[in-house]
């Protein structure tokens, strides 16, 4: 299948983040990576024909909490700067922002799958599945885990959003299942977990704790010991690891730390200890190019 973007796309030159192989797709390209970026360690897994990208905070219009790539319509940014965000993000993957298609995200274990931009409101969901190309896949988190999923033998991509709630109640799962749907086989997908809140900044209650090693005995070696007696510290990233170990996807993870690194990634926790008003959210989204 051929890149479309490798023949005839440039990145926007402001537009940061972590991107795979198919975001520096000719040969010359191939030697360094995007403006302004770190490749992904996933980059031999997805295929020509397919383009993700792990997109910072950086290079937008929005100011402020916001500055500056903020992608969330859910937040009190102006609307005209998350909507010329958007065109940004759906540019750099040479499509119309009407090909950028998001969620109504609600840390559920729901996913859909998506053959045309929605027509109206858009479903709650948190994870998507496509097979349909120059169609732009997007998830929006601000410390929860963005999961990109390809199968490349069989022309399906997914995203999933998964924060403690959705990856433990099966929203990983449930993305490969509607992937699986469309035409993909297990054994052919692949997944790359992006940046997300790690266990230094992550100390979660007693309750918390119980609701995992109830369900799970084996849960508990994602905990480890916090300052704060009978709290804990969790590790989310290692936590959907196992998950995806256990859905036969293979994967790997970025391991960058949203809470950590003010300067590329919105996080809530980090808004919520500063009593901020409200926070930003960057995107990771994936497409099949078009033909």
């Amino acid at each position: 299948m051929t890149n479309r973007l490798s023949a005839h796309h440039h990145p926007p030159k402001h537009a940061t983040g972590y991107c795979n192989a198919s975001a520096r797709p000719n040969s010359r390209e191939r030697d360094s990576p995007c403006p302004g970026s770190k490749p992904a360690s996933h980059c031999a897994a997805f295929r020509d024909g397919y383009s993700s990208r792990l997109f910072t905070r950086r290079g937008g219009t929005s100011t402020g909490i916001y500055e500056s790539l903020n992608c969330g319509a859910g937040s009190d940014d102006a609307a005209e700067n998350v909507s010329e965000n958007r065109a940004e993000v759906a540019a750099w993957f040479g499509e119309n922002v009407a090909r950028l298609v998001n969620l109504h995200q609600c840390h559920s274990a729901d996913a859909v799958g998506v053959a045309a931009p929605f027509a109206g409101e858009r479903p709650r969901a948190d994870g998507l599945a496509s097979r349909t190309p120059g169609l732009v896949l997007g998830v929006l988190t601000a410390d929860c885990g963005p999961v990109l999923f390809a199968d490349p033998e069989n022309g399906v991509i997914g995203a999933a959003h998964a924060g403690w709630r959705g990856a433990f109640g099966g929203i990983l799962e449930a993305t490969a299942e509607a992937m699986i749907s469309l035409g993909a086989r297990r054994e052919a997908i692949v997944a790359s977990l992006g940046p997300a809140i790690s266990s230094k900044a992550y100390e979660v209650g007693p309750e918390f704790i119980d609701r995992f090693t109830e369900a799970d005995s084996t849960f508990s070696r994602f905990f480890s010991p916090a300052e704060t007696d009978g709290h804990a510290l969790f590790d989310l990233a290692g936590f959907i690891g196992l998950k995806l170990d256990r859905a036969g996807i293979a994967h790997d993870i970025i391991g960058q730390c949203t809470y950590e690194n003010e300067r590329d990634f919105f996080s809530y926790r980090r808004s919520t200890h500063r009593g901020e008003p409200d926070y930003g959210r960057q995107i990771s989204a994936i497409s099949i190019a078009a033909q």
